[in-house]
Parts: structure tokens; C-alpha cells; sequence
């Protein structure tokens, strides 16, 4: 991954948000990059819920978590079903969760993210967080992500400062439609 990746900037940011034994959603596991990586930052005492709607993502994520089992929960759900699947004594103090929007890479591009579940997902990440805790929702602006993200935009532009800061990380140099990201910090109570 190379630092003019969105995927870098948003590791790197919350590489400094999470410490060993802490808990984190991956809202979107897909091929599992995002639940390895959370996996590493939260140590062999911290826990990952890792959701996603398609079995053959979970089957990926499965593999590529194989040696870190232990801290990684599968969760067969879309992300907008999280407060259903997610531990009662873990909401609250979830220090981190992460969206990677779009469709399962190498999967059928016709099972993709839509504004609804990603909205109705990031309402209840916003419940689902610790205060100081981080939300990052990594767009892609192909014609449905053009759609996906506008909305997702609207919603976050309206939440209260007192309540959370959002941040829009855009790269303004490079070709075509690339990725951008969301990343929202919740305040202290």
C-alpha cells in the first residue's frame, strides 16, 4: 500500500486511534484486508466484529484471519444490522469502526453497498462508539458510489459539531474519480 492510497491515510490514522485490546467493527469485511489489519492493531486481547451480507466474503475473511481467530467475529449481517450483533457490554465502548463501501472486489459487482444500509450502519456506528472513538467510511465515486456518497455526505455535514467532528479526506491531484473518506470523531461526553 503506497502513501498515496486512501487506504494508507486512513490506516495511518487509525493505527494512532486504536490500542491493543481494544474492540473495532469492520462494517464491510469483504477480502479481509481491513479485519487483518484492525486484527494487528487491537493485539491477541483485543476484539474484531468483521460483517458482511455475502458468504463467499466471510469465507475470504475467514482465511485471511486464520491465525488470528480468536480475536475475529464473523458476523454473517449487513452493517446496518450491527446493534443486532454486536455484544451489549461492548456498545459504547467500541473504539473504532470502519466502512469500505462498494462491492466485494473480484465478487459480483451487482451486490454493492447502497445509501440506505450505509446510512442506517453509520447511525448506529455513532451509537456503537466509545467517546474519542473513530469512524471512517471509504467511498468510491463510480456512478453508484457518486450517488452513495452524496447522501452519506448530507447526513454526516448535519450532525452537530458538539457531538462529533467530520473530516473529508479528498486527494485533488489525481486522475479519474479516485476514493475519498470520511472520518468522524466522535466527542467526549
Amino acid at each position: 500500500m503506497t502513501s498515496s492510497s486512501i487506504l494508507y491515510t486512513v490506516h495511518t490514522l487509525l493505527q494512532r486511534a486504536i490500542t491493543p485490546g481494544d474492540v473495532v467493527i469492520d462494517a464491510t469485511a469483504g477480502n479481509g484486508r481491513d479485519t487483518v489489519f484492525l486484527a494487528d492493531c487491537v493485539g491477541p486481547t483485543g476484539t474484531v466484529y468483521a460483517f458482511d451480507i455475502q458468504e463467499p466474503a466471510l469465507q475470504a475473511t475467514a482465511i485471511a484471519t486464520s491465525n488470528l481467530a480468536a480475536r475475529v467475529r464473523l458476523v454473517h449481517a449487513g452493517h446496518h444490522a450491527m446493534l443486532d450483533h454486536v455484544d451489549p457490554a461492548d456498545v459504547g465502548h467500541v473504539a473504532a469502526v470502519v466502512f469500505n463501501l462498494g462491492y466485494l472486489p473480484g465478487g459480483d459487482k451487482a451486490i454493492m453497498t447502497t445509501s440506505e444500509t450505509t446510512i442506517a450502519g453509520v447511525e448506529q456506528a455513532l451509537t456503537i462508539l466509545r467517546p474519542d472513538g473513530m469512524l471512517v467510511v471509504v467511498c468510491y465515486k463510480h456512478d453508484h458510489g457518486q450517488c452513495e456518497y452524496e447522501a452519506l455526505r448530507e447526513v454526516l455535514q448535519s450532525i452537530p459539531q458538539r457531538q462529533a467532528s467530520v473530516l473529508e479526506y479528498n486527494f485533488i491531484n489525481q486522475m479519474g474519480n479516485p476514493p475519498m473518506a470520511f472520518v468522524v470523531i466522535k466527542q467526549p461526553l
